[in-house]
């Protein structure tokens, strides 16, 4: 065919169309009938065009994710046992989470760390440990997901203190791959909005780049948590890919891919008609592929107050196996290349996120603002606000503020404690407290069993 199809049509201008709208409209202004303004205030406009494209080359993995199984380590035994298992069964990776040091020769036991991607978040700091590890794996497939900028924002203190734990750090991370972790799921799911949660891990990012040079930027990775919000979801992540890359250009260092780790937020999820956050965490999954992370854990629907179960494990990883192979979706971190809507909401999250970054470290950087509460009160603020709207049901959690089943009574089904625990320890810092929306809802509503 000589003549593209579409060529007969006349082509439109956007001012066009919008001169077409505003006819129809009949008198009624156009930016406040049509134009909505999210709480981040992205303007979101009711047709996109070419003309919303920003051009700007993601630099987005070369193969599609990772589907990962988190394991809690108490027993090297067991935690060997399942995650074995889950490989078996369709995982490609595997997220160790531990309290302690362990027997990791015990743990790694016929698991092919050189090919299958091992994440290991610890909630401890132990250099001569991550150092051992490596040299036993002697994998690039192996992460350290060990942050201690992340811990004090987390738990208020340091592990240890500021000198001691930047002491710790550097005994490792110039001759471990991937020792540098920036955890922003910590502002997410305490209630950061999209614009706050990416500025917090750019500067949280730029932080341990003063702290530990320029160098460490090819062993820089993220853990993200994703909201429910589909859309404004996949473009968070790929904007952020957009300011990192900037970020490092500004610091010298070109052409630095960087590896994204997710989970589904829980800040949404719900006790009651528990079986909806299998839907919120499909979604949330599909933000996830699309917004091109390399590897996303899925959390089982029960996980906020069921122990950790088998039958709760394998829905969860059989949910991101059902994308991959049965949605096509093994590839798909490109697909929103190219999206008009997607591209305009990312373009405008990076400018907003951009803007802000440059306030912080006009005030001193993010570990000055953390020590001073600025941060903090901040996303309390954002949080607060969050709170209203679902208090006062513009945010829905169906089976919880909406929809409710007088039949669903929880208060025998709860094997942990799923709310808030606020401690009574000395902390350094006031930390970012970390809380759901349906937590005061639930609450009550228990009492009321």
């Amino acid at each position: 065919m000589k003549d593209f199809l579409f060529n007969e049509f006349n082509t439109l201008t956007p001012a066009a169309w919008k001169q077409k709208i505003q006819v129809d409209l009949k008198g009624d202004d156009y930016n406040e009938s049509l134009i909505w303004k999210s709480n981040e205030d992205v303007h979101v406009k009711p047709f996109y065009t070419k003309e919303d494209r920003h051009f700007n080359t993601i630099p987005l993995a070369k193969n599609g994710y990772k589907i990962c199984q988190s394991i809690f380590v108490d027993d090297v035994i067991i935690a060997n046992k399942l995650a074995k298992d889950s490989i078996d069964r369709g995982a490609s990776a595997i997220q160790f989470i531990a309290k302690t040091s362990f027997d990791y020769k015990n743990l790694f036991d016929n698991i092919n760390t050189k090919e299958i991607f091992i994440y290991l978040n610890f909630e401890f700091l132990n250099a001569a440990f991550v150092s051992e590890i490596d040299n036993y794996c002697k994998s690039n497939c192996l992460y350290f997901q060990i942050d201690i900028i992340g811990n004090l924002a987390k738990t208020g203190n340091w592990f240890s203190n500021l000198n001691s734990d930047l002491k710790e750090k550097n005994k490792y991370i110039q001759s471990v791959n991937n020792s540098i972790c920036v955890d922003a799921s910590i502002y997410q799911n305490a209630g950061a909005s999209i614009i706050q949660e990416l500025t917090y891990a750019l500067a949280h990012t730029n932080e341990y780049i003063e702290l530990f040079g320029k160098s460490i930027a090819p062993k820089l990775h993220y853990i993200f948590s994703v909201g429910s919000n589909y859309f404004f979801e996949i473009a968070k992540l790929r904007a952020f890919r957009i300011l990192v890359d900037a970020l490092l250009n500004e610091h010298g260092v070109k052409n630095t891919p960087i590896h994204i780790f997710t989970k589904p937020s829980l800040r949404n999820k719900t006790i009651y008609d528990y079986n909806v956050n299998m839907l919120r965490t499909t979604t949330e999954c599909m933000s996830a592929i699309l917004g091109g992370s390399d590897t996303i854990s899925n959390i089982s629907y029960d996980s906020i107050y069921h122990k950790s179960n088998e039958f709760g494990e394998r829905i969860s990883r059989n949910q991101l196996l059902i994308l991959k192979e049965e949605a096509y979706l093994s590839e798909a971190h490109k697909f929103a290349n190219g999206a008009y809507y997607i591209e305009s909401i990312e373009k405008q999250f990076a400018e907003k996120s951009l803007q802000l970054f440059k306030q912080i470290e006009k005030s001193g950087g993010f570990l000055k603002q953390l020590k001073k509460g600025t941060i903090q009160n901040k996303i309390n603020e954002n949080a607060k606000k969050q709170q209203t709207q679902f208090d006062q049901n513009e945010i829905i959690l169906l089976g919880t503020n909406k929809l409710t089943s007088e039949n669903d009574f929880m208060k025998n089904e709860l094997q942990i404690y799923p709310f808030l625990k606020k401690k009574n320890t000395k902390t350094l810092i006031v930390p970012i407290l970390q809380k759901r929306l349906a937590d005061q809802l639930e609450q009550n509503r228990l009492k009321m069993e």
